[in-house]
C-alpha cells in the first residue's frame, strides 16, 4: 500500500482528479478507450466536480459504479443519481454510463445482463474506491451473507450481497475484478479511516475487505 497524505481535502481532490485524468488520457492515447469505476457517497464528489470539466475523449470512456444499492435512480439513496449529478455533466457528460441497476424486485434476476455490459470494459483502467470505518469497500461488507464467495479468485463479475445493518440488497463488483484494475486509488478522510486502513494491512480480507485491493492501491488521505 502506498499512502499519500495531503494538507487538506481540497488539495487532495484536485491532485487526485489530475492523476485520474492523466491515467485515463494515457489509456485513451494508447488504446482508444478506457474505463473508470467509481464509488458512491459524498466523499468523491469534489473529485468528480473537477473531472467533469477535464478535456478528455470522454465519448470513449465507460463509467460505472463499483457497487449500487438496489433502489431506482429516483431514490435519494441511488449512487447512480449522485454520479449523474456530480460527474456525468459538462465534458464528462459524453461518457458512456454502464448501469448497475435494473427494474427487477431482486438484483439476482438482473446480475447476468448487467455483468454482460461491464465485462467488455475489463480490466478496469482506473478504479476509485472509498472505505468505511468497518473497512468495507464497494459493497464487500464484513459479515455480508456471501462475502467469502465475493472474495474468491473465481468470483463472477457481479454479485448481490446483503449485510446486517444495510437496509437494501447491494450489487457489487467482486474482489478479483477490483483487484485486477490497472490503476487503483482509495480515497479516505479523517483520523479514524486512516487508522482503519493501516490496521487492515494486518487482517484477512474477510475481516477487512479493503485488504483485497490494498497491495496494488494508492491510498489518498486528508484530515
Amino acid at each position: 500500500m502506498n499512502l499519500i497524505e495531503y494538507p487538506d481535502r481540497e488539495f487532495m481532490a484536485l491532485a487526485l482528479a489530475d492523476r485520474i485524468a492523466a491515467e485515463l488520457g494515457q489509456a485513451l492515447r494508447a488504446g482508444g478507450r478506457a474505463s473508470l469505476c467509481v464509488p458512491g457517497g459524498s466523499t468523491p464528489g469534489p473529485v468528480f466536480d473537477t473531472l467533469s470539466g477535464v478535456d478528455l475523449d470522454w465519448a470513449n470512456v465507460a463509467v460505472f459504479l463499483g457497487d449500487e444499492r438496489w433502489v431506482p435512480e429516483s431514490s435519494s439513496r441511488s449512487n447512480t443519481r449522485q454520479l449523474r449529478a456530480r460527474l456525468l455533466h459538462g465534458r464528462a457528460g459524453a461518457a458512456q454510463l454502464l448501469p448497475l441497476y435494473a427494474d427487477t424486485p431482486e438484483p439476482e434476476a438482473a446480475l447476468a445482463s448487467l455483468a454482460q455490459g461491464i465485462a467488455p470494459h475489463l480490466p478496469i483502467t482506473v478504479l476509485l474506491l472509498g472505505m468505511g470505518d468497518d473497512m468495507h469497500t464497494a459493497s464487500l461488507f464484513p459479515g455480508a451473507d456471501r462475502l467469502a464467495e465475493a472474495l474468491a479468485p473465481d468470483a463472477p463479475v457481479l454479485m448481490a450481497l446483503r449485510a446486517p445493518g444495510v437496509p437494501e440488497a447491494r450489487i457489487t463488483l467482486t474482489a478479483p475484478v477490483l483487484a485486477g484494475a490497472l490503476h487503483t486509488h482509495v480515497l479516505i478522510t479523517g483520523a479514524a479511516k486512516r487508522a482503519a486502513v493501516l490496521r487492515a494491512e494486518g487482517l484477512a480480507p474477510t475481516e477487512a475487505p479493503i485488504r483485497a485491493v490494498l497491495p496494488h492501491a494508492t491510498v489518498h488521505w486528508a484530515e
